[in-house]
């Protein structure tokens, strides 16, 4: 991998503040052309340095008012269940994110709903009948200070 420079941080700080912006834009503010900056971005792309762009979404806006973090103990361990878990809640809608960890659960789980009865439905109907769920513990999200950005 070729190291990063100077121009490379600053367009990966800028892509991570707007990822709309386009390179023509973004030449302009860094002083690149319009190609230089698109080949840039191709290589930090090629790289894998740079993976994919990723659309926020306002979800009070679209009526999910609830965001509820789940840790997620396995009643049985072993990578057969570990790999059916993971399919099963993959495939949960409401589960916006799925994070295998290390602790005092095997899965911490981000699950957005419209409010805590819809809450409720997703955890007693999807989440504590997929295979090997044993204990789990809920704790609702109150606000959020500060939001996924650039490391």
């Amino acid at each position: 991998m070729n190291r990063l420079d100077e121009i490379d941080l600053e367009l990966l700080r800028a892509l991570s503040e707007d990822a709309t912006q386009s390179a023509r834009a973004l030449g302009r503010e860094f002083g690149l052309s319009q190609p230089a900056t698109w080949r840039r971005i191709k290589r930090l792309q090629d790289q894998g340095v740079l993976v994919g762009r990723r659309l926020d979404l306002n979800k009070e806006k679209l009526g999910f008012g609830v965001t509820v973090f789940l840790g997620v103990k396995l009643a049985t361990k072993g990578r057969v269940s570990l790999e059916d878990f993971e399919r099963a809640v993959t495939a949960i809608p409401e589960v916006q994110r799925v994070e295998h960890v290390l602790g005092l659960y095997d899965y911490r789980l981000r699950v957005t709903a419209r409010d805590i009865a819809d809450f409720e439905r997703v955890l007693r109907r999807r989440i504590m009948t997929l295979p090997g769920v044993g204990n789990v513990e809920a704790n609702v999200m109150l606000s959020e200070e500060r939001r996924p950005g650039p490391l």
